[in-house]
C-alpha cells in the first residue's frame, strides 16, 4: 500500500473521528481504510489508535505521528501545486550560457523583452566563450556557435546564422597593404581566437576550402581581438554585431565586402527530457522567434 495514501487515511480518521467517516471522505470501503491503518502500524511497529466499539483514542506516539503526517501531506500538496503551476506558467530560475559577444550585444537586449513577457522567470546568464557542460555545470540551456558534434546528446534548435566580418584598421592596411584575395592573407598578421594557434578562415567562395592563416597574437576573447584590430595589430574575423559600428565610424575597414558576409551556424541547445519546464519551453520558443533561422529555399 502507498505510504502517503495510508497517511491520508490516518489523518482523516483522527479528524473525522472514525475509520468509516474517513473511508466515506476518500470514497473507499471501511475495510480498505482499516487495512491502510493496520499497514501503517505494522510498518512503524507502534500502535497509533486505541479503538473500542464506540470510541477511538490516540496513543502518545499516534498524536505525534498525526502532527508529522499533516506536515508531510501539506508539503507534498504544496510541491504538487508548485509543479503544476510551473507547467502552466513559466516561473523560477533558468540558467543560461552563451558566447560573450553574442550574449552582450544581442542576447541581453532581447532578454528585456522576454522578462517583460514572463515576469515570474529569473535568469542566471553566464557569458563565456568556453563550451559549458550543461550537466556538470548546471545549465538548462545554452547558445552554441559553430557546427555541433554529431554525437552530442542534446536537442538543438537552429537560430539566425552568426554573421562574420573581416576587418583591419586603416593604419594596418596603409602599412601592410590591402589583401586582394583570400590567398593574400597568408602574408598578413591574422588575429586568432585561441586555442588553437591557427585560425581557419573562409575561402573566397562556398566551394573553396577553408584556409589556415597565422599571426603574431592570439586571444581567447572576441572583444579583445576587436581592440587589437583597432590598434593596428592585424586582420580580424569576428561577428558583425561586434565590428559593424567601427566600420561605419571608419575605425575599421571591411575586407572583401563584395563577397558578402560569411556566417557560422548558431543553435540553442538543451538536454533531452520528457519533462521540460514551462520556463525552458518559453525561452526556446522566444529565442527561435526572436532570432529566426534562415528559411530553406
Amino acid at each position: 500500500m502507498g505510504l502517503l495514501d495510508s497517511m491520508k487515511v490516518y489523518v482523516l480518521t483522527v479528524e473525522k473521528g472514525s475509520l468509516s467517516a474517513a473511508a466515506a471522505t476518500l470514497d473507499i470501503s471501511a475495510t480498505m481504510a482499516g487495512k491502510h491503518l493496520r499497514s501503517l502500524e505494522s510498518r512503524l511497529g507502534m500502535q497509533l489508535l486505541n479503538r473500542t466499539t464506540r470510541r477511538q483514542h490516540l496513543t502518545a506516539f499516534g498524536e505525534d505521528y498525526y502532527t508529522r503526517c499533516k506536515e508531510i501531506l501539506r508539503l507534498v500538496a504544496e510541491t504538487d501545486a508548485q509543479a503544476q503551476h510551473q507547467q502552466l506558467a513559466p516561473a523560477g530560475k533558468l540558467r543560461v550560457t552563451a558566447p560573450v559577444a553574442f550574449g552582450t550585444h544581442a542576447l541581453i537586449p532581447a532578454l528585456s523583452v522576454y522578462m517583460a513577457l514572463y515576469p515570474e522567470v529569473r535568469l542566471d546568464v553566464i557569458l563565456s566563450d568556453r563550451v559549458m557542460d550543461l550537466v556538470e555545470e548546471g545549465f538548462e540551456v545554452a547558445i552554441r556557435i559553430g557546427t555541433l558534434p554529431k554525437n552530442a546528446p542534446l536537442v538543438a534548435k537552429p537560430l539566425t546564422p552568426y554573421r562574420l566580418m573581416m576587418c583591419a584598421s586603416p593604419d594596418y592596411l596603409a602599412h601592410r597593404g590591402i589583401p586582394e584575395t583570400v590567398e593574400d592573407l597568408r602574408h598578413h598578421d591574422c588575429l586568432s581566437f585561441s586555442p588553437p594557434a591557427l585560425s581557419y578562415w573562409l575561402g573566397s567562395s562556398k566551394e573553396e576550402p577553408r584556409r589556415s592563416v597565422s599571426g603574431r597574437i592570439q586571444v581567447n576573447n572576441g572583444q579583445a581581438l576587436r581592440i587589437a584590430a583597432l590598434h593596428g595589430m592585424g586582420i580580424v574575423l569576428q561577428s558583425t554585431i561586434l565590428l559593424e559600428a567601427d566600420v561605419k565610424a571608419g575605425r575599421l575597414v571591411q575586407l572583401f565586402p563584395e563577397q558578402g558576409l560569411p556566417s557560422r551556424p548558431m543553435n540553442i541547445v538543451y538536454l533531452p527530457d520528457r519533462y521540460h519546464s514551462a520556463k525552458l519551453r518559453s525561452f526556446v520558443k522566444f529565442l527561435t522567434e526572436h532570432f529566426p533561422p534562415v528559411a530553406r529555399s
